[in-house]
């Protein structure tokens, strides 16, 4: 008995510090971005960073608008949920509740190897194939757009969409199912109006976990959206090359000065783009417990 508690004791010490040193790790990342970023607005106001239109770093009269970061990295972000969330939903409902067991177990496999394909890969496809069909089909000066970003992050999107749904889905209890077909309801009746309102907070939370994994993406932005700072004009915009945050922090921070002012505006977008995407999961996260399904 003695030895059995001993175990217990040990293995909850254990899972008790490795929760312990999450949350370490996350203040530790917090407090770096925060330090750094903050020396900007010694010399420039918070103001001016948030509305400034231009982001021009290293000229004379150096700029550190955020507004054209900002808006690459939304236009490619909504342009990859209007691409992701109907089809990974509808993929998930297909795989879930209409595909024959054995081609479901068979597409099951290959949505986690799409998962699991590094993000440079993801941008070669999209730089050799995706570029090109892009510029042809639009006529455009160049295919690097924000909407072959926005069609990338889609694809990239989408097994986090399909998987989380499918699971939700897949979890709705059987009872009802049976309920609703016994009370006369037709099969795409039960899925559409018992299924997925019953599967809504796993579904939510794909999507904004799937929003998430977009906003946070980076080497396939900097290879297929064109990298060019500026507004874009809506809803044109679309088709026009955009620079995200991501990809301006990774372009730029292997040559900045250190310690810098546009060392620290990096970090203050940087900062910017933590915040953005700890609200997404926090939202997400609200999401889950609003909606969650509770069987009486």
């Amino acid at each position: 008995m003695f030895n059995r508690n001993y175990k217990e004791k040990t293995i909850e010490s254990v899972l008790f510090s490795v929760s312990a040193l999450t949350v370490v790790i996350l203040f530790l990342i917090c407090l770096f971005l925060f330090r750094d970023s903050l020396l900007l607005f010694k010399d420039t106001s918070l103001l001016d960073f948030l509305t400034g239109k231009f982001w021009y770093p290293t000229s004379v009269n150096r700029q550190f608008g955020l507004l054209p970061l900002f808006f690459g990295s939304l236009i490619v972000t909504a342009g990859a949920i209007l691409f992701a969330v109907p089809l990974g939903i509808a993929s998930a409902i297909y795989i879930s509740e209409i595909a024959h067991p054995k081609v479901a177990d068979a597409l099951k496999p290959f949505i986690e190897i799409l998962a699991g394909i590094p993000s440079v890969v993801f941008g070669f496809f999209g730089l050799v194939i995706l570029v090109p069909v892009v510029q042809k089909t639009f006529n455009l000066p160049t295919g690097q757009t924000a909407l072959t970003g926005s069609i990338m992050l889609g694809i990239m999107a989408l097994p986090t969409i399909i998987t989380i749904s499918e699971d939700a889905i897949s979890s709705v209890p059987s009872t009802l199912k049976q309920g609703s077909l016994a009370l006369g309801a037709t099969r795409w009746q039960t899925m559409y109006k018992v299924i997925v309102p019953a599967a809504i907070s796993g579904i939510s939370a794909a999507v904004m976990l799937g929003i998430g994994r977009a906003i946070g993406e980076t080497m396939t932005l900097m290879m297929v959206t064109g990298n060019t700072a500026v507004i874009p004009a809506f809803p044109g915009g679309i088709l026009d090359p955009v620079r995200t945050m991501t990809a301006t922090i990774a372009l730029e921070m292997g040559e900045v000065p250190q310690g810098s002012a546009h060392f620290h505006a990096l970090f203050a977008v940087g900062t910017v783009l933590f915040i953005i995407t700890f609200l997404i999961n926090l939202i997400a996260d609200s999401i889950k417990k609003r909606y969650r399904f509770k069987v009486d």
